[in-house]
């Protein structure tokens, strides 16, 4: 049985739930959850107070894990806290990065076989920090594996050296490892200047910021992933774990699904914001976004029930498919099929202001925008085909833009929406590259194949 929520930590609904009633819409998956009038009682006392009794306690439990809410902790007055800061060479952004951090926490600094070694141990010295030196360059895995066992705090900070900070941003994280299932918490990393095009473009579509909304970090789930760039840890649970120092990119992921797979639980809370240095040219972004897509094909393999290209349902999946084809007879049983899975969901809930068009759309949109991205990133041959004929080209062209326009649209970023297109495609492009390149490097499909969800039977 899960350990019940902790009495006393405040939680909010997810600002995508709504509220129906006894019935609660969203998550991530999106799910219907129908509070029975036991639920009903502990859910008001949840909303008045914060979690106290054990049936509340129990439900928080169940909302935050299922995303439809998130832990609200207060900032805490004592951290006992190392931050770690990986370093090779670039000594004036880490002396920037120790800068905003202070002297309030211990600091470690390792130098992972810099050219210029004596710059970074000058910079070090001048923060009061404490300097490992490595002999050889083994990437931020090894760094930071080499730190962990010198380390005896609770927790560990990591956090990268072209990173800035706010002066105490693991305490205003610490309030989440109240809940002892926590094992790691994630700020919301943004870019730290828009002085060029590129690093414009990066307010809206940093493979690091993943967005303003909280959420439980899980595999294929809306955050599935938080990067180490900055990222406080239980020192034991990751020591334990390490990072693995055979992944160059994609080692701070497969941590995340490590930690998940052994029950910990792992929070995003972009309350608190890291700004990090993106790239400044067009071709930095793309060699970057290269990189990370060769990232793919190892996690694929080492989890392979945690990350896929496209996940969608056989019902909405068809809707797209048809309506992209242009069959209408496809297109007519996939809507179907979607209002009869959302009648069912609906039905077995039983609130009577919600809609099974409203669920169904939400399934078909959702749908849509991964189909588009799986065209750009990973069949971008598909896609060129749909283009070529006319009878599909409308249809093709609004799926491949209709994720970049989302982002654009919520983001606003400061960047006209044509050239954000351009880039976003070329974006795309780029990252769908590095995950063939690494799939062909290791001989394997499974980051280039959709998964088909089966059917979820709705929270009761």
């Amino acid at each position: 049985m899960t350990m019940p929520y902790p009495a006393g930590l405040p939680v909010l609904l997810d600002r995508t739930t709504v509220e129906l009633g006894d019935v609660l819409l969203g998550g991530s998956p999106l799910r219907v959850m129908r509070l029975s009038p036991a639920g009903r009682h502990a859910y008001d006392q949840l909303r008045a107070g914060g979690p106290a009794s054990s049936a509340t306690r129990r439900l928080a439990r169940r909302l935050t894990d299922a995303g439809l809410a998130h832990p609200a902790p207060a900032p805490v007055a004592e951290f006992d806290v190392t931050v770690v800061v990986p370093a090779r060479d670039h000594a004036a952004a880490l002396d920037r990065c120790l800068s905003a951090i202070g002297n309030r926490h211990p600091v470690v600094v390792v130098d992972d076989a810099s050219l210029d070694a004596d710059a970074v141990a000058k910079v070090a010295a001048e923060h009061g920090a404490r300097l490992i030196r490595r002999d050889t360059c083994g990437g931020p895995a090894a760094a930071r594996n080499t730190a962990l066992g010198l380390v005896d705090t609770e927790y560990v900070a990591f956090l990268d050296s072209d990173c800035v900070a706010p002066r105490d941003w693991m305490t205003f994280l610490g309030g989440h490892f109240n809940d002892p299932l926590v094992a790691a918490v994630a700020p919301r990393v943004v870019p730290h200047d828009t002085d060029t095009p590129a690093r414009r473009y990066a307010v809206a579509a940093s493979a690091l910021d993943l967005g303003e909304d909280p959420a439980r970090v899980v595999p294929l789930g809306k955050v599935s992933y938080v990067p180490t760039a900055a990222l406080v840890v239980r020192r034991d649970a990751v020591k334990s774990l390490r990072f693995n120092e055979d992944l160059r990119y994609g080692e701070d992921v497969d941590l995340i699904w490590r930690l998940h797979a052994a029950g910990h639980r792992v929070r995003y809370d972009p309350a608190v914001q890291v700004r990090h240095d993106e790239p400044a040219t067009w071709p930095g972004v793309l060699a970057r976004r290269f990189r990370y897509g060769t990232s793919a094909a190892p996690l694929a393999r080492s989890h392979p029930r945690s990350t896929a290209p496209l996940v969608v349902s056989a019902a909405p999946a068809a809707l797209v498919a048809g309506l992209a084809a242009r069959q209408p007879l496809v297109a007519a049983v996939g809507a179907v099929l979607t209002w009869r899975a959302s009648h069912r969901a609906v039905a077995r809930a039983q609130p009577a202001q919600l809609s099974p068009v409203r669920l169904g759309a939400r399934a078909v949109a959702g749908t849509a925008l991964g189909t588009g991205r799986y065209l750009s990133q990973i069949a971008p041959p598909l896609a060129l085909a749909g283009l070529a004929h006319r009878r599909t080209r409308l249809t093709v062209a609004s799926l491949v833009l209709a994720p970049a326009i989302e982002r654009w649209v919520r983001r606003r970023p400061p960047i006209d929406l044509p050239r954000f297109l351009a880039a976003a495609l070329a974006d795309d492009l780029a990252y769908g590259a590095g995950v063939w390149a690494g799939a062909i490097r290791h001989r394997t499909a499974a980051p280039l194949r959709p998964i088909l969800r089966t059917k979820e039977r709705p929270d009761a």
